[in-house]
């Protein structure tokens, strides 16, 4: 993705769970767009490294140790954020995990998908914490600093496995906290529809990294390419709307 749709220079992209897949990407077509990225990563370490690779092909990336599912650091992260930049563009909630997709017993890797029925509220909850909590708290904390401009724009990385119209069985905990995240996404879009603060979800599709596998058919480039439409978007750009490959879903 090489256009631009909106002018990006001097501004500031945060994207969460950078180091590694979609994040790194959206990292790096974000900066090709002339955004400063904040890579933010729960490893420091592998965070440092992604930021690196990306300084290696002359790109302006900044590594930062964040944490999702810690309340208290989302709080740190916001005050560096203001005393270090003083702005933020764009917000990728991107950071997610999938926990449920083995049963808690280790058993039937062949077998059908764990059931509702026989779910560990304890990965529910954990799924919860990191998809929905702290994407929650960051817009919370980051929004005043968007709103200071009065812009931003605020990307949430959700799953066509969090479609009411589409849901099935199996993985309820990644199934509920996507569901919610996309509620996350409508509620904060309506609070700040009279502002140039955009709210969306996208889904990336089936796309090979750690956690999609190796089988899947899409890269990270088809993965990213919607977040950056969004985060690239004029004034007037869509708000509260659920996006595949620059198209709306159904919620």
């Amino acid at each position: 993705m090489k256009e631009k749709t909106h002018d990006t220079e001097g501004r500031v992209a945060i994207v969460t769970g950078a180091n590694r897949g979609i994040g790194f990407e959206t990292c790096r077509m974000l900066a090709r767009q002339g955004f400063r990225v904040v890579l933010a990563s729960r490893d420091a370490a592998k965070g440092r490294a992604a930021a690196e690779t990306l300084r290696r092909e002359g790109l302006k990336v900044d590594p930062a140790e964040l944490d999702v599912a810690d309340a208290a650091g989302i709080k740190r992260f916001a005050a560096m954020v203001r005393k270090e930049y003083g702005r933020v563009d764009v917000l990728v909630n991107n950071a997610g995990i999938f926990l449920d997709r083995e049963p808690a017993d280790g058993g039937r890797k062949n077998g059908p998908p764990p059931a509702a029925l026989e779910a560990d509220p304890d990965v529910i909850r954990k799924s919860m914490e990191t998809n929905v909590y702290g994407p929650f708290q960051l817009i919370q904390a980051l929004v005043p600093l968007m709103r200071e401009r009065n812009h931003g724009r605020i990307i949430n990385v959700s799953s066509g496995m969090g479609q009411l119209t589409e849901m099935n069985d199996g993985y309820p905990g990644y199934r509920i906290s996507k569901t919610a995240l996309n509620a996350v996404t409508r509620i904060f879009s309506e609070e700040l529809k009279s502002t140039d603060i955009r709210v969306n979800s996208i889904c990336p599709g089936w796309v090979k990294t750690d956690m999609g596998g190796k089988e899947a058919p899409r890269t990270t480039e088809q993965g990213a390419d919607t977040i950056v439409w969004l985060a690239t978007q004029p004034p007037g750009g869509p708000t509260g709307k659920f996006f595949r490959d620059r198209k709306p879903l159904q919620w």
